[in-house]
């Protein structure tokens, strides 16, 4: 087993991957810039680095992180989510330095990053894709007819792309013309690469996604299925464990593809392969994320496996201790991403300073965060500050325990998602427990609430208000 971890992230999901090494004994290296120096993971790790001046560009630096664990005698390399978790060069470069990367090969990640390439295998492996262009599209003719050979709508990707940014539907040859270019635009801005492709577009799917896991022996299991369709703008707002769309049947058929998928790329590590599903029961692969994927608490909420302690074991060389027979189902999970955003302007980011800060708890209630009163949310990073999973024994209560945690919640200083959580977990389509990707557009009520609910927050404002007027 490994002696001494690099964390290559940053807040909660720094958090996340240290505390897991605690557990197993394994010493934690945390990396900061200087605008993180009083963030918790550093705090938590049990050394800390500062990597550099610059918010961003600092966690990017592939020389200095390797210089650094190097400089440590880290034996392993933890990349979290977002950042480098998905770039091949930093996990050639880890492993050139004789130091193991907690992840798949680069091989993997280079075949199943490239969404064109990634296709190619799939097919090649007979998993179902999205009906779409061979490859990368080489010009707006080429789309045009594509499109109308398949019909309306169709999507426009990214070929490079990921986490829901550089997609672009497409209603009618109009919208087509106008979007082609702006797609290019994005992919190049968000990934350094223009190469768009097309896909048909699979109305209100069902965005359901199988966690994966493979160790160096030939071992490759599913730990079931998130269900990942409220989201906005193709980003993901809520998931949940197991899906209720899917029944026995179907959810162990596309296991099988999903574990098929993974093989088919001799994949090892953790990884999750994202599928849509219609109406019919009809699924589609669509993309595999090469990493740790940030709802990946409700699926260990409904296994009882810590998917971090198993990803560093994998690296460490141990095979899973644990067949697909042996995984069960335990209840269901829900998770809600805290982000500092205000729903009520567009979701525009709002970094600031938590004035006040109390989370939830109780049994089957989870946080995971990186905040803390007085703690100075950046501008510079994803705005999400934690992460909220409830769990429980039967649909009906875990969304009853879902409404209690988010009511206990309390985040002051900036405004953040939790009264658009309150307002939804609370109305009867949210308990309906079916969703597709449309789910917020069809139900356009649930965007529709009052910004403070809370009658602390009506009294503060009519004290602030009396003060205002009589001068104080």
């Amino acid at each position: 087993m490994f002696k001494r971890i690099l964390v290559a992230n940053r807040g909660e999901c720094a958090i996340r991957i240290i505390r897991s090494c605690r557990e197993l004994g394994i010493e934690s290296v945390a990396i900061y810039t200087q605008e993180d120096a009083h963030a918790l993971h550093v705090k938590k790790a049990d050394k800390a680095v500062l990597i550099g001046p610059d918010p961003v560009k600092s966690y990017l630096n592939i020389h200095r992180i390797v210089d650094i664990a190097t400089e440590l005698g880290c034996d392993a390399v933890h990349p979290g989510y977002g950042f480098l978790s998905e770039n091949a060069d930093f996990a050639e470069r880890i492993t050139s330095a004789g130091i193991a990367y907690i992840g798949p090969s680069p091989s993997a990640i280079r075949d199943m990053g490239d969404k064109t390439r990634a296709r190619e295998a799939m097919i090649a492996a007979g998993v179902p894709v999205v009906p779409g262009s061979d490859g990368a599209l080489g010009s707006l003719d080429e789309a045009l007819s594509l499109a109308r050979e398949m019909g309306y709508p169709v999507m426009l990707k990214a070929a490079a792309g990921g986490g829901g940014r550089g997609i672009r539907r497409c209603n009618d040859e109009g919208e087509l013309r106008e979007n082609y270019e702006i797609t290019r635009r994005e992919a190049l801005a968000a990934f350094g690469d223009d190469a768009v492709f097309m896909e048909k577009c699979i109305v209100q799917p069902h965005h359901i996604e199988f966690q994966v896991l493979a160790d160096q022996h030939g071992h490759c299991v599913h730990l079931f299925e998130r269900d990942c369709s409220i989201q906005r703008r193709n980003q993901k707002l809520i998931e949940i464990a197991p899906s209720n769309f899917l029944d026995d049947e179907l959810r162990a058929r596309m296991g099988e593809v999903a574990v098929r998928a993974a093989k088919a790329v001799n994949y090892v590590n953790a990884g999750t392969v994202e599928f849509l599903v219609d109406a019919d029961r009809n699924f589609w692969f669509m993309e595999m994320n090469t990493r740790l994927q940030v709802e990946h608490p409700i699926t260990e909420a409904v296994t009882g496996k810590d998917l971090v302690a198993e990803q560093i074991k994998v690296a460490a060389g141990l095979p899973l201790d644990f067949t697909q027979d042996d995984l069960r189902l335990f209840g269901h999970a829900i998770e809600f991403r805290i982000n500092a955003e205000d729903p009520k302007n567009n979701f525009l980011p709002t970094p600031g300073e938590i004035t006040r800060y109390h989370s939830p708890g109780g049994f089957g209630v989870r946080v995971d965060g990186c905040v803390y009163p007085g703690y100075v949310i950046p501008p510079h990073y994803d705005s999400m500050c934690a992460k909220l999973t409830v769990w429980g024994p039967t649909w009906p209560l875990t969304v009853t325990r879902a409404c209690r945690a988010l009511a206990e919640y309390d985040i002051r200083g900036v405004r953040t998602t939790l009264p658009l959580y309150r307002h939804i977990a609370k109305s009867e389509a949210f308990s309906g427990g079916v969703f597709h990707t449309g789910f917020l557009d069809e139900h356009p009520e649930l965007l529709d609430y009052q910004p403070y609910e809370r009658r602390e927050d009506i009294a503060a404002a009519v004290a602030a208000a009396i003060a205002a007027h009589a001068g104080l």
